[in-house]
């Protein structure tokens, strides 16, 4: 039992059923026929390859998943699981997750879906503690989920699956240094360098926070100039959008934990509100 629940720790479930979610909302916008069968088969295969993606990054930090206190009781640092055990699981959830995406849909949204675990899992891990270009280069992996699920639907990546892809691409910022600022010292400890360089707390990061947050707006109206979406969904995107800002303008004024604490909250509530608000707008 206990050896069961650190494999299910090991995925990340939250976390990766949060990145396949939006792999099964980019299906449902370039779907012609609306199929949930098909919508969970896409989401399944996501969520595979992404907790095969979250192992990597487990088994290459678990020496410094023990310094901080928010990941010292994951299942390497604690010994409950050998990186051999883990990576037993993340071969054969990758493989599972790629094959089920290759002959279940086409060899474009596996291929799309490889390259994003290696990105994530081989590039962006070790860059953490290197180099704060880090948050960039994970924002691809990041945002690729969307365009996969474009992909799985229509067999090729046009410019409505770059349109997702921008959105959610946009989105990694603000989210990320927002958990960056929250879980500064954690990372710290870690060695690592999270947030824009100079890599403070301080009115420089909190403005380039506000900078990326006010580009997801013009961004989030894109999906009606493709004719993606309608105008409620756009709406609904201008005003999350807005709310969003305000925070991180709040951000600026007071530099402090709890301000950016609100910012990642609101990151998790944005981007589901606005891509259930498109598919809804889409389909009815």
């Amino acid at each position: 039992m206990v050896k069961a629940r650190a494999y299910f720790q090991l995925l990340k479930f939250r976390l990766s059923l949060t990145v396949a979610f939006s792999s099964a909302i980019g299906y449902m916008l370039g779907a012609h026929e609306f199929s949930w069968s098909r919508a969970l088969l896409v989401m399944l295969g996501g969520l595979l390859v992404t907790g095969s993606a979250n192992i990597i990054n487990q088994v290459h930090e678990r020496e410094l998943d023990k310094l901080m206190t928010r990941t010292a009781k994951r299942p390497l640092p604690t010994g409950v699981l050998s990186p051999t055990e883990a990576w037993v699981f993340c071969v054969l959830l990758g493989v599972a997750g790629l094959s089920l995406l290759w002959y279940g849909f086409n060899p474009l949204t596996a291929g799309l879906s490889l390259l994003s675990l290696i990105l994530y899992g081989f590039i962006y891990t070790p860059l953490k503690t290197i180099s704060p270009i880090c948050v960039a280069v994970g924002a691809i992996p990041g945002g690729l989920p969307p365009l996969i699920g474009w992909v799985a639907a229509t067999g090729y990546i046009g410019v409505e699956a770059w349109v997702l892809f921008g959105i959610q691409f946009m989105w990694q910022f603000p989210h990320f240094w927002a958990i960056a600022w929250v879980a500064d010292d954690d990372y710290k400890r870690a060695g690592f360098k999270m947030l824009p360089s100079p890599g403070n707390r301080d009115l420089r990061t909190a403005f380039q926070i506000m900078t990326y947050t006010l580009l997801l707006i013009p961004l989030s109206l894109l999906p009606l100039e493709f004719n993606i979406s309608g105008r409620i969904s756009a709406l609904v995107a201008v005003v999350a959008g807005i709310l969003f800002l305000l925070l991180t303008v709040q951000l600026m004024r007071t530099q402090s934990r709890k301000a950016a604490l609100r910012i990642m909250f609101a990151s998790f509530l944005y981007l589901p509100i606005v891509q259930i608000a498109l598919v809804l707008d889409k389909i009815q």
